[in-house]
């Protein structure tokens, strides 16, 4: 299948006529026949109804449907590739752990979205901070916001804040009377997360509670914030999370705080040695403002 294949069906759904179509493409109507025919060999199905009038199968309406918007988006990323190319247009792009949005990021976001003073164009991904240097060493990101450090020569890395950890447990248990400890705290079932890649933050709260001496026993492992919280609320286990996501309001959850003063997690900026891009030194500004003096 190839891109004209694509744009000839949506000229001729437009149309629902082969001669009209065939005059806005610029070609004869057998040639045009002919792709619709090879498209349609292709995906195995009837995309028209070949009467009078010519008709769209429902496969072909959520062909026609599908396409358009890939169609559009296709051609917004080569606007888009050729504002950039032009000097236009600044790409920047951003991978960031889930737990890091309840920070100064979503504002970050906001600001670097409004144009001024420079214009950009932003990739956001959602990745751990092992998948960040990745991503940052191969390109294909810029900058990235993530809670795990590492020692990448090709790499720096900045803590913005230390983030204070509370315990995230079901609605009703008995340790919302808090603040508690982390020995307390340990004696609970666990839902940690991420599993995977490591080394992750589950790796920073595992070696938390080894300082004090203890160990947890995680009964469930999870890759997503979200999910762990969801399984804490269905009384699966406790877990840690920063303090931040406290602003989620969930009726089967509850937050204590911790009595340990270093029971904390750093939001870490990471970033390749040596860029001075224009769109990396807007944001780095931008989060130079925002973070509290």
């Amino acid at each position: 299948m190839e891109l004209r294949h694509l744009r000839y069906f949506q000229v001729l759904a437009q149309t629902l006529n082969f001669t009209r179509a065939a005059e806005l493409l610029h070609i004869a109507q057998p040639p045009l026949s002919r792709q619709i025919q090879q498209l349609e060999d292709e995906l195995g199905v009837l995309l028209l109804e070949r009467g009078r009038p010519l008709k769209l199968t429902d496969a072909g309406r959520f062909f026609h449907e599908h396409s358009t918007a890939l169609l559009e988006q296709l051609a917004k990323v080569c606007d888009n590739t050729k504002r950039i190319g032009l000097g236009e247009k600044t790409w920047l792009g951003i991978g960031f752990a889930p737990s890091t949005l309840y920070g100064v990021l979503p504002e970050l976001i906001r600001r670097l979205r409004s144009g001024e003073p420079l214009e950009l164009e932003l990739g956001l991904s959602e990745m751990t901070t092992l998948q960040q240097v990745q991503a940052l060493k191969a390109g294909r990101i810029d900058i990235g916001f993530g809670r795990i450090r590492i020692d990448d020569p090709a790499i720096i890395q900045t803590v913005l804040t230390e983030d204070r950890l509370v315990a995230a447990l079901p609605a009703g248990h008995p340790l919302l009377a808090g603040p508690i400890s982390l020995r307390q705290l340990a004696k609970e079932p666990f839902v940690l997360y991420p599993g995977n890649p490591r080394p992750s933050y589950a790796d920073h709260v595992i070696a938390l509670f080894e300082s004090y001496g203890v160990s947890i026993h995680v009964a469930q492992w999870t890759n997503e914030l979200q999910t762990a919280i969801g399984l804490v609320g269905a009384g699966i286990g406790v877990t840690l999370v920063p303090a931040s996501v406290q602003l989620l309001h969930r009726d089967d959850i509850g937050f204590t705080p911790l009595l340990e003063d270093n029971a904390t997690s750093p939001i870490i900026l990471s970033r390749r040695v040596g860029d001075v891009t224009p769109g990396l030194n807007h944001c780095l500004k931008i989060i130079d403002e925002l973070l509290p003096r």
